[in-house]
């Protein structure tokens, strides 16, 4: 028989304290990154393509393996996976920051993502277990403005790194709040929850599903070479395969029944998928272009990007507490029509010589967006499924996180190679890069229009 073990003596307080202290390492190495590329590139002579595998490389495989480290969290514990996940992260951070070529960093990178698919994969499950539908939304929001705040910290913190002490300190840095992070969930983390203890684990099921977004994702940062269509192929014809063979397990990886029985959930889903695919690249293209073509070093180009992330930071933090009290579709539709026009500033806007001070409003702009959208769309998201679904929901939404940036940064890619191919950013080809940048920013824009539909579908769905 199915046994469910709760914690029962957790102070919520303190164990969201703990969820946000890990919540804040992910993002803070992401959006540092950002800023250090360039000298990772001119370092290891990497050139601009060969950049994107620095961050695709931990992308694809936080996506590949969250949903079934979430499975094995509902099997075994979710603080288990969870303080295991924090203690990969952290080792691999560590070591990243000894790296003596790009295979080794970029390999690095990718061991890592299996520590943060084991966090994403039960740190919002964790946190809906702890709170009543009627509190939810006002932790989820302090979530994910922890969250923000770690992406306004990363450019600021990594930008003056780099700039002053080089960019191996920004992995030494993670791996100090990576280590506070794990002190803190040992001291104050209590109790345990499973909700699957004794059902079997689902191996085949996790292998598909592993291969079907990792040929996607893989796939689509390749196009258009020849092996790019062949693995997004390979990675539907598994994606098919695996949606197929789920429906007949009565222990799955995934209950593709929450997305085929569930519109809510389906849509909410789908519009922090797009949300994500249309966004994610937007700071990697403004890093190289304050640092390649405006020639701002990276602290400088820090700053630009830190506020985008802090106005991020103030309205999810009110956006979790409105969706307690009104529609929290409807503030997620909002927040998706604002990035619309955000991108759409970007696309037409952005040149050569633009204003920095009207890049810093239009980043402001984005900002209020993303906040209003993130916190109450994941609110709808773990209020339409069950608790037993918590963690399989959490890893659903962190993969369509992730998986929306693996293919956003696969468009930024693409958009490189097609105007630059594998050529290192120089003076003569500035305008070419403005190029690349035009066509990723119009790619987005369509792809957050058809997201705003999406959530605003939902909002229809939910009043019926």
């Amino acid at each position: 028989m199915k046994k469910t073990l709760h914690n029962l003596t957790a102070n919520p307080g303190l164990s969201l304290a703990v969820m946000c202290a890990a919540a804040f390492l992910v993002p803070f190495m992401g959006s540092s990154m950002t800023v250090a590329l360039p000298r990772i590139g001119a370092e290891f002579g990497m050139k601009a393509v060969t950049l994107t595998w620095v961050v695709t490389s931990y992308l694809i495989v936080t996506a590949a393996f969250q949903i079934p480290f979430a499975r094995v969290a509902d099997i075994v514990g979710r603080k288990k996976i969870f303080l295991t996940g924090v203690s990969v992260f952290t080792v691999t951070t560590l070591l990243s920051g000894f790296s003596t070529s790009a295979a080794m960093l970029i390999a690095l990178r990718a061991v890592s993502g299996i520590g943060a698919a084991m966090m994403f994969g039960t740190n919002i499950a964790i946190i809906s277990s702890l709170f009543p539908p009627e509190r939810r939304g006002r932790a989820l929001g302090l979530n994910v403005a922890v969250v923000y705040a770690a992406l306004a910290a990363g450019p600021f913190f990594g930008g003056f790194l780099v700039h002053y002490l080089g960019w191996h300190t920004i992995f030494f840095a993670g791996a100090g709040v990576g280590t506070l992070a794990l002190l803190f969930a040992l001291l104050f983390l209590r109790g345990e929850w499973v909700e699957a203890r004794g059902e079997r684990f689902d191996w085949q099921g996790s292998i598909l599903y592993g291969m079907s977004l990792a040929g996607i994702i893989y796939g689509f940062s390749r196009l258009p070479s020849p092996g790019g269509f062949v693995f997004l192929a390979v990675g539907v014809a598994a994606l098919v395969t695996f949606v197929r063979f789920e429906k007949r397990q009565a222990y799955p990886v995934l209950d593709v029944r929450l997305f085929s029985g569930n519109r809510v959930f389906a849509l909410s889903s789908l519009a922090a998928l797009i949300n994500f695919a249309s966004t994610a690249g937007i700071a990697f293209m403004l890093g190289l272009y304050l640092q390649y073509v405006r020639g701002l070093n990276p602290s400088e180009a820090g700053l630009i990007i830190v506020f985008q992330a802090v106005i991020q930071s103030g309205f999810s933090l009110l956006a979790g507490w409105l969706s307690d009290r009104m529609s929290a579709a409807l503030l997620a539709t909002l927040g998706m029509a604002m990035i619309c026009l955000g991108l759409a500033g970007l696309l037409f806007f952005l040149t050569l010589t633009t204003p920095l001070g009207l890049l810093v409003g239009m980043l402001a702009f984005f900002g209020v967006g993303f906040g209003i959208f993130s916190s109450p769309n994941t609110n709808v998201i773990m209020g339409s499924v069950h608790p037993r679904n918590y963690s399989q929901a959490s890893a659903a939404t962190g993969t369509m996180r992730l998986a929306g940036q693996s293919f956003s940064m696969g468009i930024a890619g693409m958009a490189i190679s097609f105007t630059i191919g594998y050529e290192k950013i120089v003076p003569d080809l500035h305008e070419h890069f403005m190029d690349a940048m035009r066509i990723a920013f119009a790619i987005f824009l369509a792809l957050c229009l058809i997201g705003t539909y999406a959530s605003s579908a939902r909002v229809k769905v939910k009043k019926s």
